[in-house]
């Protein structure tokens, strides 16, 4: 999972690609502006940073920006795209699962988005959690997103794909198909019945293998090492706060913000 992945992230296309992202998804504008009388104050480390499409929005406001990428192509292009680097703005390879270049309690805001994590499989999801509570300060955040498999159950369902729109109908039709034949040993039972899944998923045309999880789940993977934790819409960034509505959510990945212990 991990070699077949960070192939997909290291072709050319894909490293143009999100060198030209720059908008903020609705729950990082939410954080971003929940903590806006503290950015002054922070470290912040943004794993995954890609070709820097969350960094013109952290690394202006707050204390100390360092992003890191496991891609080196990523890093050149943060770099190329940000050559004005301060002393307060660095880019840099790194691992999530082992940031040795990171001493204890380094950072008071950590950053993993656009579900990098999901790339990940199960054992290295939980091992970027205990690095992520090592190099973070206690009382420090965490913020994060990863595909939902409340979600995928939808998506693995032909029914509802079908729409009054016979083009879209159609449209939807031809990627469940795909969808279906990519992951042609997971059944919808078997989605249903999961904690967690990994799947290969229309992301980069069917390229990427991907981690999806249940909120449930996610939540008690983090309790170990993390606290407070809440849950964003990836769609409206509004905070989730009950849990029959949590139950009813179909988006196909949320944000978590948790605090560390």
């Amino acid at each position: 999972m991990f070699e077949n992945n960070y192939q997909v992230y290291t072709a050319r296309e894909i490293v143009q690609h999100y060198s030209q992202l720059r908008q903020l998804q609705p729950a990082e504008q939410t954080i971003l502006d929940l903590l806006q009388n503290q950015w002054s104050s922070i470290n912040m480390l943004d794993i995954g940073v890609g070709g820097g499409r969350t960094t013109q929005h952290f690394s202006s406001i707050v204390q100390e920006y360092t992003g890191i990428d496991y891609a080196q192509e990523m890093i050149t292009a943060c770099q190329k795209r940000f050559p004005a680097s301060t002393q307060a703005r660095s880019f840099a390879v790194g691992d999530a699962r082992n940031m040795q270049q990171f001493a204890d309690k380094s950072f008071n805001f950590i950053l993993f988005s656009f579900n990098g994590i999901d790339s990940l499989s199960h054992s290295d999801r939980l091992q970027v959690f205990q690095e992520v509570s090592r190099v973070s300060k206690s009382g420090g955040y965490f913020f994060f997103s990863s595909h939902s498999l409340q979600g995928l159950e939808r998506e693995f369902n032909w029914k509802n794909q079908v729409s009054c729109n016979p083009l879209t109908t159609y449209v939807n039709l031809i990627m469940f198909v795909l969808l279906r034949f990519f992951n042609r040993s997971t059944s919808p039972q078997q989605i249903k019945s999961s904690s967690h899944e990994i799947i290969q998923d229309e992301s980069h045309n069917f390229r990427l293998k991907q981690y999806y999880v249940r909120p449930q789940e996610q939540i008690r993977q983090l309790q170990a090492n993390f606290e407070n934790i809440k849950i964003y819409s990836w769609k409206s960034g509004l905070e989730i706060t009950n849990p029959q509505e949590l139950r009813a959510n179909e988006d196909m990945w949320l944000y978590y913000l948790c605090t560390i212990k």
